[in-house]
């Protein structure tokens, strides 16, 4: 190809692309098919290997648009349905997201060509790390988003993921990645060393996991909590709602909430807004259920977890929080503000640049992020409470494991996405913290999926979705503190470094 000629790719270099990224994509939940993901890389890796830097660049970006854009289907009808955008301009944000989430799949192809001009068998040892890289660009660049990493498509396969206690999901991805980059090696080289190298980190991962799995959880102060799941439609508008019907829905919820206390549970979780509340508001039907609850945790010695919608500041200026509220049976509330905000649901971000969207709907929220991650009390311990989409963030929620937080409670609101494969994804990353941080986390959802997961990942109870229940279950706290919760994402910190000098040094010798 001469200099400045346009890079073009052939019929089969797209179809390989297409390929692995439907293979990468079905492994994920709701479709749920893990095994794929074991080989979806494997096609593109021997594309790679052969093409240069700029068709690599394009293979991947191919690649990566097919994957996201099956992952993330269920975005559109959320602007569309909630946001009244039209169908052609939610169209237009989806294709958007799934075009800069796959850039990282494009840079990723880019590198490793570059490095495999004149390194060939470095770049397959270096693939592993240059893919964590990216992934952890992905989890923090701009607003990040964490939704699509690798390893998450092996929520349920337990001895392989508890690994991420000390790394966190990353490392999962690390495994997957280095498996199929050896093997291609070995294919391409013709040598049988690399890939029994893979096959002995495979072994050696899976073995430590399956012994893990073999402890107890250790702690003392075993209770019973309980998590509520109203299964309250996102199509209402509460300002459009009567008194009447948001009392019957409230009572509803109360009434759950007996049972479940019925039950032997001595912390009870609501989930994120499923019935608007506000204890710092002066209405009076927020003061009533302020009353009614403050006389039930009295009454039955229960601690409870609200979603709640808080307010501050001076009438007319008032500032609003997503708020995971605490109330003790000795009447003390203990609040946390949701941190890390959903962009364009609960606020607009850069509004210099997207503040065109924030004028063409009224779905996009005015809330107030919070500034630190506050603990909730629960007898002798502490909790703590990330909100919703929070939980897909593995560095925020170790947060509250650092801080003293002996188990985690997620609320959550995934009405938006139906029964789409959205909350079944939602929920495979809230399994992923539980490991991360070797603690039991209790997810309410506002329609499902509602559960509870003990540290080492196993789902001790799970709801289907679009139901009305409670779910119980045995918590044990832990305050032993996992090399992840300790010092957070120094793993990928490592392969972040290790990917940048490979890059330096890739131009350095010439292939012969």
């Amino acid at each position: 190809m001469t200099r400045g000629a346009p890079v073009k790719l052939k019929l089969t270099d797209i179809a390989v692309a297409v390929v692995s990224g439907i293979l990468t994509a079905v492994a994920f939940p709701k479709i749920g098919l893990p095994f794929f993901v074991w080989i979806s890389f494997i096609p593109f890796l021997f594309l790679i290997s052969r093409l240069t830097p700029g068709r690599s660049f394009l293979t991947g970006w191919i690649a990566g648009t097919v994957f996201y854009g099956i992952l993330l289907y269920w975005i559109p009808a959320v602007p569309a349905h909630y946001g009244h955008l039209s169908t052609i301009f939610s169209l237009l944000i989806y294709l958007a997201l799934i075009l800069l989430l796959a850039s990282t799949w494009a840079f990723f192809g880019f590198v490793f060509s570059r490095i495999h001009r004149k390194h060939p068998a470095a770049a397959f040892f270096a693939a592993p790390f240059l893919w964590v890289a990216f992934e952890y660009i992905l989890s923090h660049l701009l607003t990040g988003f964490p939704w699509g990493l690798l390893g998450l498509s092996q929520s349920r396969n337990l001895s392989f993921i508890q690994i991420a206690a000390i790394t966190g999901v990353y490392g999962v991805s690390f495994v997957l990645v280095l498996f199929q980059s050896l093997f291609v090696y070995s294919i391409r080289a013709s040598k049988r060393p690399p890939f029994a190298f893979g096959l002995i980190v495979l072994v050696l991962v899976h073995l430590g996991g399956f012994l893990s799995l073999k402890k107890v959880p250790e702690g003392k102060g075993t209770f019973t909590a309980a998590v509520i799941q109203g299964n309250v439609s996102s199509d209402i508008y509460w300002n459009e709602v009567s008194p009447k019907d948001i009392l019957t829905l409230f009572e509803e919820h109360l009434d759950l909430t007996r049972q479940a206390s019925e039950k032997g549970a001595k912390l009870i979780i609501w989930p994120e807004f499923t019935v608007p509340m506000c204890f710092t508001c002066d209405d009076a039907i927020y003061q009533s259920f302020k009353r009614i609850l403050s006389q039930f945790v009295q009454d039955s010695q229960c601690t409870l977890l609200l979603g709640t919608n808080e307010t501050a500041g001076p009438p007319g200026r008032e500032l609003y929080f997503n708020t995971a509220l605490c109330l003790g049976p000795d009447l003390k509330i203990s609040k946390y503000a949701k941190m890390h905000l959903v962009p364009f649901g609960e606020y607009t971000p850069y509004k210099k640049v997207f503040g065109f969207i924030e004028k063409m709907t009224h779905a996009i929220g005015e809330i107030t992020p919070g500034t630190e991650p506050v603990l909730h009390a629960f007898k002798d311990w502490r909790f703590g409470s990330p909100i919703c989409y929070e939980v897909i963030f593995p560095d925020l929620v170790r947060r509250f494991a650092k801080k003293g937080a002996a188990f985690l409670v997620t609320i959550t609101n995934d009405g938006w996405y139906g029964t789409t494969s959205a909350p079944y994804q939602h929920f495979a990353n809230a399994v992923f913290r539980a490991v991360e941080n070797r603690r039991f986390l209790l997810r309410a959802a506002t329609t499902g999926i509602s559960g509870i997961i003990d540290p080492y990942g196993r789902v001790v109870t799970e709801s289907e979705i679009k139901t009305k229940t409670f779910l119980t279950g045995t918590i044990t706290p832990s305050i032993k503190l996992t090399f992840y919760a300790r010092w957070g994402d120094a793993f990928s910190l490592l392969c972040l470094t290790i990917s940048a000098i490979f890059f330096i040094m890739s131009p350095l010798k010439r292939r012969p």
